[in-house]
């Protein structure tokens, strides 16, 4: 049986935030100009500010959304406040960034005291342009219902990094 190494499988990002999906668009994802890639672990300081992120594509006429969630809020071994809303954007044209979209809850940056979180950030296809209401709340965000209300389909890419606080590792996983 062949052993599974899509990274957002092996770290149960699908499965615990969002559901298998096809990506059909580019995400990159910067941090102090260097490219990081999945899996990356990070310090809160190196995530103080928003991380540089470029979607893909060729039609700046098709928009995007664009949500970063903390998957492991307030802890690893206890994440009941998953999915913790870091920062939502839409109407992204693609190509570009989120500078270029409506930044409907502004960047928080990550501050996590105990263990080593998931933050997760997921790009969808809009089908038209449209009112994305800010949630009332950070905590217990989910993705996938945000997808179903604003008929946002599955996503088009996903990405994450770990980020852990300044001193040490974090603590212990769970």
């Amino acid at each position: 049986m062949p052993r599974e190494t899509n990274p957002l499988t092996v770290s149960r990002v699908i499965g615990d935030i969002i559901d298998p999906f096809t990506p059909t668009t580019e995400l990159r994802v910067y941090i102090d100009g260097v490219t990081i890639f999945n899996g990356y672990r990070l310090r809160q300081s190196q995530v103080a500010s928003r991380p540089r992120v470029e979607i893909g594509g060729e039609d700046f006429r098709i928009l995007h959304t664009l949500v970063l969630v903390d998957a492991d809020s307030p802890s690893p071994g206890n994440p009941y406040l998953r999915e913790y809303l870091h920062w939502l954007v839409t109407d992204i044209p693609g190509s570009t960034n989120p500078s270029f979209g409506n930044e409907v809850v502004a960047y928080e940056a990550p501050q996590p005291s105990m263990g080593i979180h998931r933050l997760v950030m997921v790009v969808f296809r809009q089908p038209w342009r449209q009112i994305v209401l800010a949630p009332d709340w950070r905590n217990n965000f989910s993705i996938r219902q945000l997808s179903q209300v604003y008929n946002l389909g599955d996503p088009v890419a996903a990405f994450f990094y770990h980020c852990h606080r300044e001193n040490g590792t974090g603590g212990r996983r769970s």
